[in-house]
């Protein structure tokens, strides 16, 4: 049988150690076909938890263990704590894996720490306690304890709800399997969806209900740019709306994405643009009746669907998220004709990034008004925008707003 912690452990160390992205690492990463879904399970699973495992290592250990012992105890950890696996074969495995990779040394204490560790008490402080239980980053602890108060908890913890699945034909041929409806029109979600020739075919796409809310709220017209356009479904969703569609990219790679899904789709009312929407462009100025900025952002609001956001975000990096959204959306501005609207939208449930965004866009803007959208996905109305938060929003944490050029 094979080791059910080897393929976790080399997709997981090009996280840990080589900076990739937990979804580019499993595409990059040979997997036993067979064994496949236990191993993205423990993955996501390991990244989802890395505090509170970081955390009961430490509270049994004097020193750090190195990296690749590290590693392999975080794992092994996960499978006995939330995966309810026997014991011995847990550890039987990482000590088999610790002498694999050539570390036999500390094959010993492998084995003596997966058999006597203990859980910690939870710290006294409340923001630490959160932290370990929701093994959330202290300082995005603290953001959400002040910004939402009593729902922190439930806002941290919410769960990917599934796999959201928009179809443009033939959705009846799937829904035999577990799904949920949401309030968009042929767009599920699903407990388990495979993949399969439908998808080539454009029979459907792959798209969160979060994305398919902010298109959702995007009034129709002649002509679109949406500036911040990979990996393009919000374009080719969006192209039923307006007679044309611009979809710009700063990365040639991702401009790569969104022509391989506008062909995949079968979508002609879409161009793509290679260029930086921060940067004034005279070609588009007043160009457009409608512009759409889903600016890059921190990511908090999709954390259950990407937990290795936790690991790699840092406290700093909203700050100058802040700054490049005002800038995109400042640029942005002058490509909107006149009583034209603009749009904007993030993945975060930070107001640092969206309501003070959106007042200082506003303050240095009076040629715009406000003009806050309506959807049917459960929100929660912010003094400048509509918020959709991960307990209430189908797993979607979601921002956006919209101004009218008078």
């Amino acid at each position: 049988m094979t080791n059910p912690l080897t393929d976790p452990y080399f997709v997981l160390s090009k996280v840990y150690s080589g900076g990739k992205y937990l979804k580019q690492s499993i595409a990059e990463t040979p997997v036993e076909p067979l064994n496949k879904p236990r191993t993205v399970k423990i993955c996501y699973g390991v990244m989802e938890k890395d505090i509170y495992l970081d955390w009961v290592i430490r509270a049994n250990t004097e020193k750090s263990p190195k990296s690749a012992v590290k590693l392999i105890l975080k794992i092994a950890l996960y499978m006995l704590e939330f995966m309810q696996k026997h014991g011995y074969m847990v550890v039987d495995y990482a000590v088999e894996l610790t002498k694999k990779l050539g570390k036999s040394g500390a094959s010993g204490f492998v084995n003596a720490f997966l058999r006597s560790y203990k859980i910690p008490p939870f710290p006294a402080n409340a923001d630490e306690a959160l932290s370990m239980t929701t093994s959330s980053p202290i300082w995005l602890v603290k953001k959400i304890r002040r910004s939402y108060k009593g729902e922190a908890e439930q806002i941290l913890s919410a769960p990917s709800k599934g796999i959201c699945v928009r179809f443009e034909r033939d959705a009846e041929k799937y829904l035999d399997a577990a799904h949920v409806e949401t309030p968009f029109e042929n767009v599920y979600i699903f407990e388990n969806f495979v993949r399969d020739e439908g998808f080539f075919a454009g029979d459907y796409t792959f798209q969160s209900v979060g994305s398919v809310a902010v298109c959702s709220a995007v009034e129709g017209g002649e002509n679109l740019l949406d500036a911040c356009a990979a990996p393009g479904g919000k374009s080719v969703l969006l192209s039923r709306k307006f007679l044309s569609v611009t979809a710009a990219e700063l990365h040639s790679h991702r401009v790569e994405l969104i022509d391989s899904y506008i062909s995949r789709m079968g979508v002609d009312n879409v161009r793509t643009e290679n260029s930086d929407s921060s940067v004034f462009d005279p070609r588009f100025e007043n160009l457009f009746d409608a512009v759409l900025c889903d600016a890059p952002c921190s990511g908090t609001g999709v954390i259950n669907e990407n937990p290795d956001i936790k690991y790699f975000r840092r406290e700093d990096d909203v700050k100058s998220l802040a700054e490049t959204q005002l800038k995109i959306l400042e640029n942005c501005s002058r490509y909107v004709k006149e009583n034209g609207k603009l749009y904007y939208s993030t993945c975060s449930v930070l107001p640092e990034e969206n309501d003070s965004t959106v007042y200082n866009f506003l303050a240095r803007h009076p040629e715009y008004e406000l003009s806050i959208p309506s959807s049917p996905l459960a929100h929660r109305k912010t003094p400048y925008g509509i918020q959709f938060l991960p307990h209430i929003s189908l797993g979607a944490g979601f921002y956006m707003t919209s101004f009218k050029r008078r």
